[in-house]
């Protein structure tokens, strides 16, 4: 069911390309919209082969493992239920949720995230940054198929959602009515997560939903301009660099610090941690 995701690039494609020329030839009242620079735009697609080409060989070792998983629990959900797909989409949307959120809020995991957030730019091409260590992401949903749910259920859970996520990275879509962005996550919803202002970091960390954002306390509304990217950016386009500097950075903070608890907060703790308590100049990119 993976394969899904692999059936919708076309259209991915197809609509960056829209979105590209309607910067080109429509006119515009405002003139703040960050739009696309195509030297970003092809290290973003460069980002996204890359991980799409990983993961053709992860998932085999993500399917085998939730597999063992499904087979060693007693419990068995029906596909046939219609309830049970109402519990998978919100089952699968809670564990987006908590990924995300520790995938800011621990630095082993945001060492792998950060690409996502690495342009400066905001459009349908940065919908496609993503990791080349995806390891970090599978083990939020390890729970799902101990619940029961078949393995392809999960997958396709997945899928949808990151299927849904992509549209959402947009600045030609303002505000949508009320009662949608009350529930749903849209690209105002989701430019407020991109942004590296203070008041914008560490908030709106749902994938479909914004409502566990709400309930959790991390939502904040759109307020002032975004300025997209992290709060000390990138002075290169290399996809090499992009990719692993957050890893090289971290593991030079483990070798700055002694003892085993230093290291542990330099590993789990916030990825702003190092910067206040690691002796040297170096200051660790952080978009929270």
């Amino acid at each position: 069911m993976a394969e899904v995701l692999y059936y919708a690039i076309p259209f991915f494609i197809l609509l960056l390309v829209v979105e590209y020329l309607s910067y080109r030839h429509l006119d515009d009242d405002d003139h703040d919209l960050v739009g696309y620079d195509l030297v970003d735009t092809r290290t973003s697609l460069t980002m996204g082969i890359g991980n799409v080409a990983i993961n053709v060989v992860w998932k085999f070792a993500v399917v085998t493992i939730y597999a063992a998983l499904y087979e060693l629990t007693p419990l068995r959900l029906d596909p046939g239920d219609w309830w049970v797909w109402v519990l998978l989409f919100f089952a699968d949307d809670l564990a987006y949720y908590w990924f995300h959120r520790v995938s800011h809020e621990s630095r082993f995991f945001w060492a792998s995230h950060v690409v996502h957030h690495s342009s400066q730019h905001y459009n349908l091409s940065t919908a496609l940054r993503q990791t080349w260590v995806p390891m970090t992401y599978f083990p939020f949903w390890l729970p799902l198929p101990l619940l029961g749910f078949p393995v392809w259920m999960v997958l396709l859970a997945q899928a949808w959602s990151l299927i849904y996520q992509f549209w959402i990275h947009t600045e030609r879509i303002h505000r949508l009515p009320a009662w949608i962005e009350g529930i749903f996550n849209t690209p105002s919803h989701h430019r407020v997560h991109h942004g590296s202002n203070q008041r914008y970091l560490d908030k709106n960390y749902g994938g479909i939903l914004i409502i566990w954002d709400r309930l959790f306390g991390t939502w904040e509304p759109e307020r002032e301009r975004v300025r997209y990217g992290l709060t000390k950016n990138l002075e290169t386009h290399n996809p090499i660099h992009v990719a692993f500097h957050e890893y090289v950075d971290m593991f030079r903070d483990l070798r700055a610090v002694r003892g085993w608890r230093a290291r542990l907060n330099v590993l789990f703790r916030g990825p702003g941690w190092s910067a206040e308590n690691v002796s040297r100049s170096h200051d660790p990119a952080r978009r929270g």
